[in-house]
């Protein structure tokens, strides 16, 4: 169990790296070999969508808006599932938002994003 809690560990350190520190980092290349193709994401603006492609569409343009690099405050993996907070510098002030990831043959499969969409759209998020 512990190798399968490491691989999640570094998968997600790599999702995060790709993107992390703005736009001026963001490797979508890399992004395509982490998702998977059918990824599942859902989140409380864009609702519950498939595929990766729009996922990374959807990313760059959050990752436009942030005015410093995110800062991870926690993140917890098990198996092959993991959680991270971590709080966004946007053009209007600070937020934070939580992700909790299901991982599977080395890709990440399913994303599940959680934050305030009004908050969000108050501090300028895009």
């Amino acid at each position: 169990m512990e190798v399968r809690e490491n691989q999640t560990a570094e998968l997600i350190d790599a999702y995060y790296e790709s993107w992390r520190k703005g736009i001026s980092s963001f490797d979508e290349a890399r992004l395509e070999a982490i998702l998977a193709e059918d990824l599942d994401f859902e989140g409380p603006i864009a609702g519950k969508r498939q595929g990766a492609a729009g996922f990374i569409r959807g990313l760059s343009r959050f990752v436009e808006g942030l005015q410093a690099p995110i800062r991870v405050l926690q993140q917890v993996d098990s198996g092959q599932k993991a959680a991270v907070l971590y709080d966004a510098d946007l053009p209007q002030g600070t937020m934070r938002f939580a992700e909790f990831f299901a991982v599977d043959g080395g890709r990440i499969r399913a994303i599940k994003l959680l934050y305030d969409a009004a908050q969000y759209r108050e501090l300028g998020g895009r």
